[in-house]
This record gives C-alpha cells, structure tokens and sequence, in this order.
C-alpha cells in the first residue's frame, strides 16, 4: 500500500475504529489514545501489506489488540449502579459519555445489535464487565458483524475458540437490551420538552410522573444513586430543586441528552453543570446518568454558559 492510499484509508476508517475502541475502553480519552497508536503501527507495517488486503479489517486487527492490552493494564470503567459494595472509590475508573459519530461504513450481515442500540450507554457499561477477549469477540461479531474467520484472525485464535468466547460472553451479557425509543421519536422529544419544562419550573411532582416506577439515577464521579419515585423525589428535594436550572438539548451515546446549566448570582448566568443521558423507554424515563463533567461540554457542541432569557 502506498503512503497516500493510506491516508486516504485512515480518512475512511477513523471515526469507526474511535467508535469501536471506545465500546471496548468506555472512555473517550482512552479511545482516542488507542486509534492514534494504531495508526502510528499501521504506517509502521504497510509497506508489509499484501496487495487486494482488506485494509479495514488490518485496521481492526491492530485496533483491538491494543484494546486488549490496555485492558490488561487499566481498571474497567464502571457507573454507580454497576459498584460492587465497598468498592475503594480511589480505585474506581468511570465510564465516560461518547459524542454523536456516524455509524460504521461497512456492518456485516451477522451482526445482532443496531448501530444505535450498540452505542447506548447501558450495553457499553454491559461489555466493561467482560474479560478483554470475550468483550472483542462480542464486539467484532454481534456488533460489526465480522464473520468468524476474520474475527478468530485479528485475535489471533482458531475459529472454535473465537466461537467458545463468544458464547460465553453473549451468556454473560444476556439478550439484546429492551428497544430504547430512539432519539428522534416524536414520543421521546415530547418525554424530553415536559422534563426540561419541569426542572426549569422547579416542578418536583411533574419531575417524578415522568419516571417508571423502578427508574435509577445516578451522578458520576458521586457513588451514590437512587431508584424508584419516592428515592428520587427525596434527593431532587434535598437539593437540586433549589437552584436554578436551563436545560439545553444535546445527544449522546445515540440517547436524548441535556446540558444542564445552573444559575451563577455572582457571574450573573447560567453555567455548565452536567451532562445527562436520558434513557426513555414506553413514554417514560427509565434511568438518568448525570455526568458531572461540565468541562467535557466542548465535546458534545454544548456552550459553556446559557445567558439569562434563553431556554
């Protein structure tokens, strides 16, 4: 391969091989860390590229090897709800959102998960508790779709290990999650317009209709996270109510999300203050993760501040 039809493959490839190595890393930073070093090893090695090579899955191949070894060396991400009790907090690596990206050019017919529903921020926190190659195998075959020779290639195993590890990591990760409304349905913007309407109206009881009974809420890096009406009504009483709040609408892991921006008396507006994945399923909001990361906000084409008048 020359060195501009390399480029040109990278120009290609990069935002999916990002996709993939954040489903594999659950951070963004990470993500962008590992393609950087794949390319740096894929330019190392093209001149060793034999002509008519499916260049994408080369990239693939070093892609998720160097997940793999990161995953060796680096604590799995995790949100709250997933904390085994009395887990030291300065051990603890959180999951991180990941901004809209286009889908992968090329997802192959074996593939058992949507584009969509392979990004939402629950099945990413699913795979972070697979060991490194069950995770690959999962990814590789039920979400890209690769067939199983090229898969057990890149891995570097014979196809009926590749199979035995996919078995058991679909066994650990169970079926399919429930269909989450996607973030264009008119039912989920209408879910999405009375929730930002009752947080900026201080509204707790119009808050609290819109969830499902078993609702969670969760606010990483803070531990600690609530489920069900009446734990969540208590926490929204026990503080957040009281401030002031705008809303901006934003997406993230193919989700509806919100910049949620509180008001400053000293700066005279409203200022970043987290990042919320809404999950909506039926009409109603089943979990909500409250990052609280407002210096990621760039990321997701959210403005620092929100003057006062605009909602």
């Amino acid at each position: 391969m020359h060195h501009d039809d390399f480029d040109a493959a990278v120009a290609r490839h990069r935002p999916e091989l990002e996709v993939h190595c954040y489903r594999m890393l659950g951070s963004v930073q990470d993500a962008e860390d590992a393609v950087q070093e794949t390319l740096v090893r894929a330019w190392s090695a093209i001149d060793g590229l034999a002509a008519g090579s499916n260049v994408r899955a080369w990239l693939y191949r070093i892609a998720t090897n160097r997940c793999l070894t990161l995953i060796e060396r680096r604590r799995r991400r995790e949100l709250p709800v997933d904390l085994s009790p009395g887990a030291p907090l300065e051990e603890v690596a959180w999951l991180e959102p990941y901004p809209a990206r286009p889908a992968p050019a090329d997802v192959g017919p074996e593939a058992r998960y949507e584009a969509t529903e392979a990004m939402q921020l629950a099945f990413i926190a699913l795979l972070q508790h697979l060991p490194g190659r069950q995770r690959a195998a999962l990814v590789l075959r039920d979400v890209l779709g690769f067939p199983a020779a090229d898969a057990a290639a890149m891995l570097g195993l014979s196809v009926p290990a590749l199979n035995s590890a996919l078995q058991r990591a679909r066994a650990r990760v169970g079926e399919p999650l429930p269909r989450t409304d996607a973030a264009g349905d008119a039912d989920v913007a209408r879910t999405a317009e009375l929730y930002v309407r009752a947080w900026e109206q201080g509204d707790v009881a119009a808050i609290v209709a819109l969830l499902s009974a078993d609702a969670r809420y969760s606010m990483p890096p803070l531990p600690q996270w609530f489920q069900g009406h009446d734990d969540i009504r208590a926490f929204i009483l026990d503080g957040p109510i009281h401030l002031r709040w705008r809303f901006v609408t934003g997406r993230a892991n193919e989700q509806v999300a919100f910049g949620t921006y509180a008001w400053d008396d000293g700066r005279g507006t409203y200022v970043a203050f987290s990042l919320d994945l809404v999950r909506v399923h039926g009409g109603l909001i089943t979990e909500v993760v409250s990052f609280l990361t407002p210096e990621t906000f760039g990321r997701f084409g959210l403005p620092d501040e929100v003057p006062d008048g605009n909602g």
